[in-house]
């Protein structure tokens, strides 16, 4: 095969795994689950009475399947295949790939179809799902397969843009930050072009005029997702499939997938093994050259030196007294009395690179502060919300910026683990004086310092919408209250899944996923609650199917390793309450929304804390690794 042994040993191992089958079956009953809940909404808060309005159902649930497949499958895409591609790199690996005769484009296409294996499977088992939407009538087949080509061409330009980064970067946090910052600074970039920030039309030589519309849905899938989803009218087939930039979309992510690709192919051995050296390692080879130079002189002159200015020239020129001598040279640094705590703060320990990520960021940052202000310039920010917007138009540039802030802290937190175990310093660690309590609260002080910037930034945008009268002071110290309390969640989820899950790639894969699908899920709630308004009363047991399959996902990811039943209460609890605060901010009793949230996921956190400060060998699995030996 082109792509090489390393796909073929992932196709050949793939079924053998449970996780295979796992991800599709509960990938495709969660669309099932998703329609039969729009279904159960319609059918007890409206009167079906004809075709049409089977109809309209049909189209309004295909455009709200339709989002949510993309986000999941290049959300599992991109991360995924960055996440694999890195943990070749903490394991070294990849180290020993580039060893073999293997040629860059097998290493690099292969490494990436084997990390895309899943998801373009899940791509796959979703299809007749879609297809059985068109029963209902609204939804043409052209609309699902112009659905299904933005869908897998995103795939790929995600799970590229994440390998390409794999490749490049040295630490795993590095990779996964600098995707989510991409993706997500490509898809703001593009809505305030569709918002006309760059004017309404645009004079493309060779072209001619085109809409800001149309351009910005021929480089972002998420426009080019929403337009691929509703009815296009044109004179024939092809115009009907490839009308209103969604043709433009396709040709743009393949070229995007071939440029990173080759790019990745023709400097993947440049760039691995890292070219960074020590501190003082350049010095002492140096010196070591010295050294040996020195010595073949005194060789030459043996006969004229004695045997004891040998040997004392030999000594000097040792490395360990080479070592002595610099860190005699060198003022010794204080270690606190939580070392960890000290090794996160004061050196390098997430890489020598993290100004790129905090460049980026900052970027990300301008970009949503610009457009918080171009909102309440507005006036738009500061108005109420209607019948049929819900969200207020100032949370659509704080609410993906947040998300990707929660994003960053966690995959920070799980990876301040996974690193250490990886590089076999994890049990170095653990055969040390230090105690649970430490080793806890040092890497979680050390994740929320090191992501000061991620955390800070967010406040600031809320103090400044308050100082511009978006928010009143009730609602300004609940929301400051709720962002404390969910980034203490993610960090300390990702140090929960760190302990507990001795496969990088599996730990990280949980945390982030769990992360994101409870704000996708949240997103979803909102927009079928929109879509089909009704009481309370009446969406609680449509919607007991979501929350008891939240429920299970929850504790399977956090639970299932080592149970306990503060995380089962938890995990039972928090869909549960969470829906409850999605109902309250619908109703806009905004007091109910911080106090059931704050209650829920400040209790997750201590049922998260408690085993492992005070179960740390059982939340670490040695017990278990002792029992199975």
């Amino acid at each position: 095969m082109l792509v090489g042994p390393v796909f073929r040993r992932e196709l050949v191992t793939t079924p053998r795994r449970s996780r295979h089958f796992v991800l599709r079956s509960v990938y495709v009953a969660s669309l099932l689950v998703l329609m039969c809940t729009a279904w159960l909404l319609l059918a007890g808060t409206q009167v079906i009475r004809n075709v049409g309005d089977l109809s309209r159902f049909g189209a309004l649930l295909f455009q709200i399947l339709a989002p949510f497949q993309l986000a999941v499958l290049v959300f599992l895409g991109s991360l995924g295949a960055a996440s694999a591609v890195a943990q070749e790199k903490d394991r070294r690996t990849l180290i020993l790939l580039l060893m073999t005769r293997l040629s860059n484009y097998e290493l690099v296409l292969g490494k990436l179809a084997a990390s895309l294996l899943n998801v373009l499977v899940m791509v796959v088992a979703g299809l007749p799902v879609f297809m059985l939407v068109t029963l209902f009538g609204g939804v043409s087949f052209e609309q699902v397969w112009r659905v299904f080509s933005v869908t897998l061409f995103s795939i790929l330009l995600g799970g590229s843009l994440g390998s390409t980064f794999a490749l490049w970067r040295e630490k795993t946090f590095q990779t996964l930050s600098m995707t989510a910052l991409s993706i997500v600074i490509w898809v703001g970039v593009w809505e305030a072009v569709h918002a006309g920030v760059l004017g309404e039309f645009w004079n493309i030589p060779a072209i001619g005029q085109v809409s800001c519309h149309e351009m910005a849905t021929g480089f972002s899938p998420v426009r080019a997702i929403l337009a691929s989803s509703r009815p296009m009218i044109a004179s024939d087939a092809i115009s009907s499939f490839y009308g209103h930039g969604v043709g433009l979309f396709l040709v743009v992510s393949m070229i995007g997938t071939v440029l990173l690709n080759v790019v990745a192919i023709f400097r993947v051995r440049a760039w691995n093994p890292s070219r960074e050296i020590r501190p003082g390692q350049q010095m002492q080879a140096s010196e070591e050259s010295v050294s040996l130079v020195s010595g073949e002189a005194d060789f030459q002159n043996a006969n004229t030196a004695s045997h004891e200015e040998k040997a004392e020239v030999d000594r000097a020129g040792h490395v360990d007294s080479i070592g002595r001598t610099q860190k005699s040279a060198r003022n010794s640094r204080v270690v606190w009395d939580n070392p960890i705590l000290w090794r996160e703060i004061k050196t390098r320990a997430y890489g020598r690179k993290m100004i790129v990520i905090r460049l980026a960021y900052l970027i990300f940052f301008a970009m949503a502060v610009s457009a918080l202000i171009w909102s309440i310039m507005s006036g738009e920010a500061l108005a109420r919300v209607t019948s049929t917007a819900v969200l207020p138009v100032a949370s659509k540039p704080l609410a993906p910026f947040i998300l990707v802030s929660f994003v960053i802290v966690n995959a920070l937190s799980v990876t301040s683990i996974t690193n250490e175990r990886d590089g076999l310093s994890l049990d170095l660690l653990l055969v040390t004086d230090l105690s649970p309590r430490e080793f806890v609260f040092g890497k979680l002080g050390g994740v929320l310092w090191v992501t000061k910037e991620m955390i800070l930034c967010p406040l600031g945008l809320c103090v400044y919408l308050r100082w511009s009268g978006g928010l009143t002071t009730e609602n300004f110290i609940f929301l400051l209250g709720g962002l404390a309390t969910l980034y203490l969640f993610v960090a300390m989820l990702g140090i929960h899944c760190g302990m507990a899950y001795a496969n990088s790639r599996t730990a990280i894969g949980v945390s982030l996923g769990t992360v994101f699908f409870l704000f996708l899920g949240i997103a979803v709630c909102i927009m079928i609650m929109i879509s089909f308004s009704g009481s309370f009363q009446r969406q609680l047991l449509p919607f007991l199917s979501l929350i008891l399959g939240g429920g299970a996902g929850l504790y399977f990811a956090l639970g299932a390793r080592n149970p306990s039943s503060a995380i089962l209460v938890a995990s039972i609890c928090v869909p549960f309450l969470t829906f409850v605060a999605i109902t309250s901010f619908v109703l806009r009793d905004q007091l109910t929304v911080f106090l059931v949230s704050v209650g829920a996921y400040g209790f997750t956190i201590a049922a998260m804390m408690m085993p492992a400060i005070f179960e740390f060998d059982i939340a670490m699995g040695r017990s278990r690794t002792v029992e199975e030996d």
